[in-house]
């Protein structure tokens, strides 16, 4: 039984139910969205669990082009894994959203974006993609928007700016896809071709618009503007669906183009693997520097998603050899995915209990709270690549990749191999960032005191909350303290989509030369946690805001060009476009087509009217000069007055002689006149 159809129904059925809530019923409408994820998760894991069923390739006859969705290891993987998280959410949702609005629109577009996701992991190929892509953008946009506050429509703005012009880009990417390379081939078949031979124009131009869309999406520089924005606006359990499962959306973008597209393009893997290091070092400074707690977060997941796109970058400059790149960032997706699960639906404890996100308002505010601290330091443990934790195991494979990569370099005799040694440091540098920041956000949470005497009403949460925060915080657990049993096995299952080459050998997390990477990474975190935050960025045992004004990039650039100057731009541009022809058309009359001789005078109106107004005029200037010549009156030519009189006689006549009354009128003359005729 192929269950793709019914993954996609489920959600798309229970958005339905949950609209017709409205707002009476809104605590309704969070059970029904609950209910169709638990749903939907139960027949994402049927494959797994039941023989016969299973994630079979299919074709739903929709939207013109047809609908086409597929299954194997890496989408099963990534259906039960959106599924999870949706529920996780919900799971919170009836507790976070208690004195909230609008709840049957919000649990709406929950279930769209669900469908929407599983839609994109599920699609076949390009122009499934796009469409699921664009359900789940413009779905999710509801949830920057739900709280109607000045802020959050701000951030709704910035959000569906990108959504919506990523999408136009994504969508001309596609349109060049379908044209230069043959129709529109699915995925599959898309990594089987050689673009060697493929016009490098075509190629780096139908690319360049996909990485912009699925970038856009991701949050990689200088595209990540609207996640600090976006994700501290949407309440929590929405910003942890955005940040960890609706950002690998467009991650996932970028792995197809490394897979099918740039497959062994170092061109291609250079720009990705620089915008790579980019993203994971600005988003981590962002973090440290940050005061909101999910505003740090918020950044943090740039940093994340930079550390993937490095991962992606490899991808294409490893090639054929690939394998510990795929694996490591097909690890570090997932990982990302559940930690910040982990981390945003633990902030919304603190803003549901609070009302504020200010560390320096919360600081201590944790205290108390053993069920909360140990699921926090779960999520920082293993974002942090502490050995023993999920993001250990990730960001070992990514290290081995790039000195690997390295390695290979050196042996061709490439002139890259100090740049590459400067990018391996990099790597090591933002993982040590990471650190410091999520010491920085442990610390002030849960083991600073408060300010004053008391510590404030301690945090609660209720039971279905706490069910979602612990059990992810279980998987993260499970997934780092059992890398070969249960981490390995799910690499297996997922790889074959993105490369064909497998592990020689069995990878030894723990070896002395991997620990070792570990360790400098951790100490440049503790590091820099001990002389920049202490020291630098805190005053009087408060968080200070060290970013200047200035480095808003969506406030002072993005806005102002997109807003201001490219419609004043282009506004010009059409006006002198639209003033070209009768500037051409005056100055032909100027140059090549003047008259000769002298113009004829125009006549207005009849010529009778023309005459006698000419000499109505004549006559009144005599007057002026004679009779009048002490108080000369004016008046407009009588030429003109004449001509509309004559029109205006003229439009009478008309309207009298197209009448019924008119022809009745000359029915009755002429019969009149026959009487007369015959009678006399």
């Amino acid at each position: 039984m192929n269950l793709i159809p019914w993954i996609l129904l489920v959600p798309l059925g229970g958005a339905a139910c949950a609209a017709l809530c409205g707002r009476k019923y809104g605590k309704t409408a969070d059970y029904i969205a609950l209910a169709a994820e638990l749903a939907a998760l139960a027949l994402a894991a049927a494959p797994l669990l039941l023989a016969g069923c299973g994630l079979d390739a299919c074709e739903l006859g929709l939207v013109g082009c047809g609908l086409r969705f597929a299954g194997d290891g890496f989408r099963q993987l990534w259906a039960v894994l959106i599924c999870f998280a949706f529920t996780m959410s919900g799971l919170m949702c009836p507790e976070y959203l208690t004195h909230s609005h609008a709840r049957a629109r919000y649990q709406a577009a929950t279930l769209l974006a669900l469908a929407g996701t599983l839609g994109v992991f599920l699609s076949a190929d390009p122009f499934t993609f796009f469409v699921c892509f664009e359900l789940m953008g413009l779905s999710s946009w509801l949830w920057v928007l739900h709280e109607e506050t000045p802020g959050a429509k701000y951030a709704a703005d910035a959000y569906l700016g990108v959504t919506v012009l990523g999408g136009l880009v994504l969508l001309m990417g596609v349109f060049l896809l379908h044209i230069g390379f043959g129709g529109a081939p699915g995925f599959e078949m898309m990594k089987g071709l050689d673009y060697s031979a493929a016009q490098p124009a075509l190629l780096y131009l139908t690319g360049g618009l996909l990485l912009f869309g699925f970038a856009a999406k991701a949050g990689v520089f200088p595209l990540h503007y609207w996640l600090p924005l976006a994700y501290p606006a949407a309440p929590a359990p929405a910003s942890a669906l955005l940040s960890s499962i609706l950002s690998k959306c467009g991650v996932l973008g970028m792995l197809l183009l490394a897979a099918t597209l740039f497959r062994g393009n170092y061109r291609w893997g250079e720009v990705v693997l620089a915008l790579g290091v980019v993203t994971m070092l600005l988003g981590a400074v962002l973090a440290l520097c940050s005061v909101d707690l999910k505003r740090a977060l918020a950044c943090s997941s740039v940093s994340q998603i930079g550390f993937i796109a490095f991962g992606v970058g490899l991808m294409s400059l490893l090639g054929d050899g690939n394998v510990l790149a795929v694996r490591g960032t097909v690890l570090h997706m997932v990982n990302h995915t559940l930690v910040k699960l982990v981390l945003f639906l633990a902030a919304g404890v603190f803003a549901m209990n609070r009302g504020t996100l200010d560390l320096n308002e919360l600081r201590g505010a944790g205290r108390g709270n053993l069920p909360l601290m140990l699921v926090f330091l779960t999520g920082a443990y293993a974002i942090a690549g502490v050995p023993g934790g999920s993001g250990y195991l990730s960001k070992t494979m990514l290290h081995e990749a790039i000195v690997e990569y390295t390695e290979l370099a050196r042996e061709s005799g490439m002139h890259i191999v100090t740049q590459l040694k400067v990018v391996e440091w990099l790597f090591l540098i933002s993982g040590g960032l990471t650190l410091a920041y999520m010491l920085k956000l442990f610390i002030t949470l849960f083991l600073e005191r408060p300010e004053g005497k008391t510590t404030g009403k301690a945090l609660h949460m209720g039971p279905l909350t706490a069910a979602a925060l612990v059990i992810p915080s279980a998987v993260l657990w499970v997934l780092g303290l059992l890398p070969h049993q249960v981490t390995d096995p799910l690499l297996d299952m997922s790889q074959g989509m993105l490369t064909d080459a497998r592990l020689e050998h069995r990878l030894q997390y723990f070896s002395g030369t991997n620990l070792s990477g570990a360790c400098i990474s951790l100490a440049i975190g503790v590091l820099v946690y001990l002389v920049v935050v202490r020291k630098l960025l805190m005053r009087d045992g408060g968080h200070r805001n060290v970013v200047p004004a200035w480095c808003d990039l969506e406030r002072n650039v993005y806005r102002p060009v997109l807003l201001r100057l490219l419609p004043n731009l282009f506004g010009l541009l059409s006006r002198l476009v639209d003033c070209s022809l009768d500037g051409a058309i005056v100055l032909l009359r100027k140059t090549l087509l003047v008259s000769l001789g002298k113009p004829k005078r125009e006549v207005a109106g009849v010529k009778a009217t023309d005459t006698l107004g000419r000499f109505c005029d004549r006559v009144h200037w005599l007057l002026n000069h004679t009779v009048r010549r002490k108080k000369p009156k004016e008046h407009r030519s009588y030429v003109y007055t004449f001509a509309e009189k004559e029109r205006e006689a003229v439009a009478a006549g008309r309207l009298i002689t197209a009448s019924l009354s008119f022809g009745l009128l000359l029915a009755c003359v002429g019969l009149v006149a026959t009487l007369a005729y015959l009678l006399l």
